[in-house]
C-alpha cells in the first residue's frame, strides 16, 4: 500500500500509504478520507451560505443527504458504464468500491439529479441550492483530487517539464516523468473558488454561480484530460472531454439567454 512518489527535477520524494488510519481493523484509504474532509468543508460552507438566503437549512440538510449516496451511485455508474469490459464478467465487482473506480462527472450528475426531485418536490428553485453546491463541489474536487496523488493515479502522459513526476509501488515503476494531472486540476478548482467565492454575489439569476462553475471545471477539465492517461473513452473521443465541452457551450448559453430575457420589458400581461 505504500507509493514512492517524486519529482526528481524538483528533489522532491515521497512515501506515501494509501491506508490513513484503521477503526476497529478496518482500513480507511486516505482517497476517501480526503473525500470526506472535502464533503464536510463543503456542508460547513453550504450550512453558513443558507443562512444568507431564503433557502431553510433542514431543505439543504435533507438534499446533502439524498444527494451522497445518488453521487456515489452516478460516480460508480458512469464509471462502470464506459469500462464495461472489466465488470461484465465479474457483475459482483461492480459493487466493490473499496476497489477504486468513481468518476467526478458521475458524481455530479447523480447529485444534480437527486436536487432536481427534492426541489421540484418542496417546490424550490433548484438554482439556490446549486449556486451552494458549485462552491462545495470546487472545495470538494480540490481536496479529493490529493487522494489521487496518494494512490498514485491520474496521472497523464510523459513530460520533460521540471515538475514530472514518477511513481513506484513495490519497485516497479507505475510512471515516469509523467504530468501530475491531479494537481493540475487541484490548483484550477483552488482557483476557480476563490472566483466564484469573490463573485457569487455578483449574479444576475439564481442557477448563475453553478452555470459558471460548469464553464470553468468544463474548460480546465477539457485541457487536463487531453493529457490524462487513464482517460474513459466512447470509440475515440474521450467521454469526459466531450462532455466538458458540452457542459462549457450549455452553461454559456443558459448564461446568455436569461440575462438577455431579464432585459426584456415586461408586457401588459406579465404587469
Amino acid at each position: 500500500m505504500i507509493n514512492n512518489i517524486s519529482f526528481p527535477n524538483l528533489g522532491l520524494e515521497f512515501e506515501v500509504n494509501r491506508i490513513a488510519f484503521s477503526i476497529f481493523g478496518i482500513d480507511v484509504y486516505a482517497y476517501g478520507f480526503l473525500i470526506g474532509i472535502g464533503l464536510l468543508l463543503a456542508f460547513v460552507y453550504g450550512a453558513y451560505e443558507s443562512k444568507k438566503t431564503d433557502l431553510a437549512q433542514d431543505d439543504l440538510l435533507n438534499m446533502i443527504l439524498i444527494a451522497l449516496p445518488s453521487a456515489i451511485v452516478g460516480a460508480r455508474l458512469y464509471y462502470v458504464a464506459f469500462q464495461w469490459d472489466s465488470y461484465k464478467g465479474d457483475l459482483a465487482s461492480v459493487f466493490n468500491l473499496r476497489q477504486g473506480g468513481l468518476a467526478v462527472y458521475g458524481g455530479i450528475i447523480g447529485a444534480a439529479i437527486a436536487i432536481f426531485f427534492y426541489c421540484r418536490k418542496k417546490k424550490i428553485n433548484i438554482g439556490k441550492p446549486l449556486d451552494i453546491l458549485a462552491i462545495g463541489l470546487l472545495i470538494g474536487q480540490a481536496i479529493g483530487r490529493w487522494g489521487n496523488f496518494v494512490n498514485g493515479e491520474a496521472f497523464g502522459s510523459e513530460t520533460n517539464l521540471p515538475w514530472a513526476m514518477t511513481v513506484v509501488h513495490k519497485g516497479n515503476f507505475i510512471a515516469q516523468s509523467v504530468h501530475p494531472t491531479f494537481l493540475y486540476e487541484s490548483l484550477w478548482n483552488v482557483v476557480g473558488l476563490i472566483i466564484l467565492l469573490a463573485t457569487r454575489r455578483k449574479k444576475a439569476f439564481e442557477g448563475e454561480i453553478f452555470c459558471r462553475y460548469m464553464i470553468w471545471y468544463g474548460a480546465g477539465r477539457a485541457m487536463i484530460e487531453g493529457l490524462r492517461a487513464d482517460s474513459l473513452y466512447l470509440g475515440v473521443f474521450r467521454v469526459s472531454q466531450v462532455l466538458s465541452v458540452c457542459l462549457v457551450i450549455a452553461a454559456i448559453g443558459i448564461i446568455v439567454y436569461k440575462r438577455k430575457k431579464l432585459k426584456k420589458p415586461l408586457t401588459n400581461e406579465q404587469i
